[in-house]
């Protein structure tokens, strides 16, 4: 295919992009198009004689965002216990007279693999209920039809591996991080022992699993993720969600799409190419699309603060505290247009850079007389995406101690919002966090898309909010999330799992139950992502002390049976 060495090779950068190229935008220079669809594709380009990765020198967009797992803590392997399920509403609508156990639905993940031959993805007769695995990572097998990398592994082709005593040795994909396999087992694992052993939420679904290939080390070295950290990036993901995207046929096979990966880099108000992105799929038949919120609620890596104005500059002061030997992290602020920002920086040591001229649109490079620390800082006026003004750091190599950022906003609005990110905990290194941030508008990207169903997650031992969920709402007010779902000490095929990742996969196979009852029997047959989230947030266990929508609930705690019983008194 024309695109495999572009894809592969470190020699080429690869951006998401949601336009179609004409072709002699880029007269001269050596690039390959994958396309998505007839809007969105991924463009390769051959890096020698560009200038480095930065804002100034390339839109915003056009720079891949990487994501990370949504994992935070696992436990040695203990008894299968049900009551995320029942909590969850969903064991119930498993039994009669609803029956519902997602027969007839596939869902999609994308993640890090699938440990294949494992009991609780077989069927009863032994055969696998996976139709296909797409392994980005393996170069040499036949990749899908369509695409350029990778290779695909079908049912038939499954199915001989577990036949074999030797199954790697058929079929050589595997999960060694356990993140995907967790995740698969919760949404589909198979009824083993009449329920005893194990069960996930939609027992009979079908399974397609595509293992995301990990980001190229340039983007690594961009976004200062530290060695041997899972990063993935935004073009892989995209991708895949197409190859996921063509198992359905409407009116016959929906498809649920898991994604249980998040960023801290983004608008978090919907407006990345790959929330967009999702957010197309998400308005399809048949499609029903769910995101993690991430687990960043506590983490200190958000600064809000409103400024209150009446013509004059106004000053607020974010202080990060930077733990020992960090090797850096690139972080963002966002404003509100139209007002706009300055920004003086202050180091433990007491070095000041004061406040930064934005006229320019180069690169500001920063040092220090008695630091080794380096900040590069670019600035957007007019974000593509939003409209609103963006200031990137990239940190490197910060002194340990507290960092002072003053930042200053002047307009005639009367107020405006700044919004500061740190990275997600797994791409730094140390303990790096704001001494006086804000738990909200810590939702992952790209869960901030408006069609897709976004689950934050709770404890359902004791109805408790998960500390670390992330929480809403978007950036801009947008209702963010839709639904709270159980994800603290979930069991999974590996042992219990904690994290929205969990919530995200109970929900997903919630959902693959929904879209049996609506589309394969018949009661809803171009029923989509709106309509399923719509359904879930009627029916959702709510608090009489809560008011909803809520930053941290949602519209409230998953309930499927509730949901039905809407339905039933509709």
């Amino acid at each position: 295919m024309a695109c495999r060495e572009q894809i592969l090779s470190e020699d080429f950068g690869e951006a998401l992009i949601d336009f179609r190229l004409a072709g002699d935008e880029l007269d001269g220079m050596d690039y390959c198009v994958e396309m998505i669809d007839e809007q969105f594709a991924v463009l390769y380009f051959r890096r020698s004689g560009l200038v480095p990765v930065s804002v100034s020198k390339y839109t915003y967009n056009s720079i891949p965002k990487l994501y990370g797992l949504m994992q935070e803590e696992t436990s040695a392997a203990r008894e299968y216990d049900p009551v995320n399920l029942i909590k969850s509403g969903i064991s119930e609508v498993q039994r009669p007279p609803l029956s519902l156990t997602g027969r007839g639905v596939v869902i999609g993940l994308v993640d890090t693999g699938i440990r294949y031959n494992m009991e609780v993805f077989k069927k009863s007769d032994g055969t696998s209920r996976i139709l296909s695995i797409w392994d980005q990572t393996i170069q040499d097998g036949t990749p899908p039809e369509g695409f350029s990398f990778g290779t695909e592994y079908t049912n038939e082709q499954i199915n001989e591996a577990i036949r074999n005593e030797n199954p790697l040795s058929v079929v050589p994909s595997t999960d060694t991080d356990g993140h995907g396999t967790a995740v698969a087992s919760v949404a589909a694992g198979s009824d083993i022992g009449y329920g005893t052993n194990f069960l996930g939420a939609a027992p009979d679904a079908d399974i397609v699993m595509v293992k995301c290939k990990e980001a190229k080390q340039y983007l690594r070295d961009y976004y200062l993720i530290p060695e041997g950290v899972p990063a993935y990036c935004d073009a892989n993901i995209g991708l895949a969600v197409k190859y996921l995207d063509r198992f359905a046929r409407v009116g016959e096979r929906p498809v649920v799409i898991c994604i249980a990966m998040g960023t801290n880099w983004g608008d978090h108000a919907g407006n990345s190419v790959l929330a967009r992105y999702l957010d197309r799929i998400a308005r399809k038949r048949n499609r029903v699309v769910v995101l993690g919120g991430g687990n960043e609620g506590n983490a200190g890596h958000h600064f809000q603060r409103l400024f209150p104005m009446e013509g004059a500059a106004v000053t607020q002061t974010a202080e990060i505290r930077v733990g020992n030997e960090e090797p850096g992290f690139l972080m963002e602020l966002w404003g509100t247009a139209p007002n706009t920002m300055s920004v003086s920086i202050r180091s433990p040591g007491g070095e000041v850079i004061p406040y930064i001229d934005f006229r320019s649109r180069e690169t500001r490079n920063f040092s220090f007389i008695y630091e080794k620390t380096r900040i590069a800082v670019d600035h957007i006026l007019v974000e593509q995406g939003g409209g609103d003004e963006l200031v990137v750091f990239r940190v490197v190599q910060p002194t340990e101690g507290v960092w002072t950022f003053q930042i200053e906003m002047r307009g005639s609005i009367g107020y405006g919002y700044i919004n500061m990110w740190l990275p997600i905990s797994q791409f730094l290194k140390t303990d790096v966090y704001f001494l006086n941030s804000t738990p909200y508008v810590t939702l992952t990207e790209p869960s901030l898309a408006d069609n897709v169903i976004t689950v934050s997650a709770y404890d359902a031992g004791n109805n408790s909010f998960y500390i670390d969920s992330g929480r809403g709402f978007a950036r801009g007010g947008g209702l963010k999330p839709d639904i709270a779902a159980p994800g603290v000490d979930v069991s999974t095929a590996l042992g219990a799992r904690t994290g929205s990742c969990m919530a995200a996969a109970i929900t997903a196979g919630g959902a693959a139950q929904f879209m049996q009852w609506a589309v394969i029997e018949k009661n809803d047959v171009l029923a989509q992502s709106m309509e399923v989230k719509a359904y879930f947030m009627r029916g959702a266990a709510r608090s009489a002390d809560i008011i909803y929508p809520n930053r941290s609930w949602g519209f409230g705690r998953l309930d499927l049976a509730g949901t039905f019983r809407v339905l039933a008194e509709g």
